[in-house]
């Protein structure tokens, strides 16, 4: 059995200040923070004010979309990630397509709506399969990759409690949503829909960040991979030096 395999003790303590800390930037940087959340917002927010102002459904989608090339391009000039971002130049352009496909105001909502169901639906459907979602994607930038599913089991406990809390959050936003796709007009579902950017997000991290805070901390597999090349290198170093010296000392007895 390997390092990497064997179980860890002391798996149901909670983290210290410190882990709790590496917690909160690790949300931060997965979900992208408050820049992140503007990145998100602002597109269908322009889209939805010049609709609801003057029913252009060609210019509110330009807007839309120039905006979110904007925001790629400034996250470009300052050398920063450009994922969330570019995650939103996509919903964008997925939605101007098919709302100037069908001529329908409307369904420039629709893909994103889609994609908020699939989600929750993944959330849910890996949390069933034993592989949470959450622990999927904060697995890396906790440096523990999969170690959680064997080794960490309290963090895989609260990995599964998260992806449930983002799985019926999401669920919860399409059961509002996809009425209201049917029987509102489209500055309607435009402003519901742009209500409920934030509040839901806000909440499904926020339990996240609960159930992680009590969790055990994260295994940083990579150090562990360092300390056994490391120790490896020195045993091969001491083994190469005892050879040398047994070599050595042959050669001075058969002089």
């Amino acid at each position: 059995m390997t390092s990497l395999d064997k179980p860890t003790e002391d798996t149901d303590q909670t983290q210290p200040d410190d882990a709790r800390a590496v917690t909160e930037a690790a949300l931060f940087e997965a979900f992208g923070g408050v820049r992140g959340m503007v990145e998100t917002v602002l597109p269908g927010l322009l889209f939805v004010t010049i609709f609801t102002i003057d029913k252009d459904l060609h210019l509110s989608a330009i807007a839309a979309l120039a905006v979110s090339l904007v925001l790629v391009v400034v996250r470009l000039a300052m050398k920063d990630t450009v994922k969330h971002a570019f995650s939103g130049v996509f919903g964008v352009v997925f939605g101007v397509v098919f709302a100037m496909f069908t001529g329908n105001a409307k369904d420039f909502y629709l893909p994103g709506m889609l994609y908020t169901l699939g989600m929750a639906l993944a959330y849910i459907i890996t949390t069933l399969a034993g592989v949470p979602l959450i622990g999927l994607i904060l697995g890396p930038i906790f440096k523990e990759n999969l170690s959680w599913r064997t080794r960490n089991p309290g963090r895989k406990k609260a990995y599964a409690k998260a992806s449930w809390a983002w799985g019926l959050i999401l669920l919860a936003k399409c059961a509002i949503l996809f009425p209201l796709y049917w029987w509102a007009d489209t500055a309607q579902l435009g402003w519901v829909l742009v209500t409920l950017k934030i509040p839901p997000f806000l909440l499904a991290v926020w339990l996240t960040w609960v159930f992680l805070a009590k969790a055990p901390a994260p295994i940083d597999v990579f150090a562990e991979l360092e300390a056994e090349e490391k120790a490896e290198q020195e045993r091969q170093a001491a083994q190469a030096a005892q050879s040398g010296e047994t070599t050595g000392g042959r050669h001075r007895r058969d002089a």
